[in-house]
């Protein structure tokens, strides 16, 4: 279990330029802020790091918009893509005026069903993850002009 200051030392030794920070909304899109390495403190790890909520589809409306990710350091580890060298952390959200979790925030809902499941009896443990779905087709094809625009779609499943 990775603790903030052991985030924080990793930060420094291996010359961490960026920090991404990322979270799911409801629907299930990443969504995410990269902050240069000196915006992240040890601070950010208990009161979050602060952000637009009403950017965020079906959260917040912009007179309560006020919101705050806090980085889980457990789930830190560099990402090999980045040009500059960057630290992905993934968040949970909270209301920055209480410290609550945020009730739409799918690490809360999954934190309220492995609570629920502890407390009822039925279990000590779940598993949650994507439902992997996709589709194979036979042929599409689309075009978009000034005048015209359309899809097809086919496949033998249909």
């Amino acid at each position: 279990m990775a603790t903030p200051q052991e985030i924080l030392g990793m930060i420094k030794d291996q010359n961490i330029q960026m920090i991404d920070l990322k979270f799911i909304d409801t629907p299930g899109i990443w969504q995410h802020l990269t902050l240069y390495y000196d915006q992240i403190d040890e601070s950010s790890f208990t009161s979050g790091v602060a952000f637009d909520g009403s950017s965020i589809r079906g959260w917040k409306a912009i007179n309560e918009s006020d919101m705050a990710m806090v980085p889980d350091p457990d789930t830190a580890w560099i990402d090999p893509f980045m040009e500059e060298p960057t630290l992905s952390l993934i968040c949970s959200i909270i209301e920055p005026r209480t410290g609550e979790p945020y009730n739409r925030c799918p690490r809360t809902i999954a934190q309220k069903a492995l609570d629920y499941l502890k407390s009822s009896g039925l279990g000590d443990m779940a598993y949650f993850g994507p439902e992997a779905e996709f589709f194979v087709f036979e042929d599409v094809r689309f075009d978009q002009k000034e005048n015209e625009g359309y899809y097809h779609v086919d496949s033998v499943e249909g």
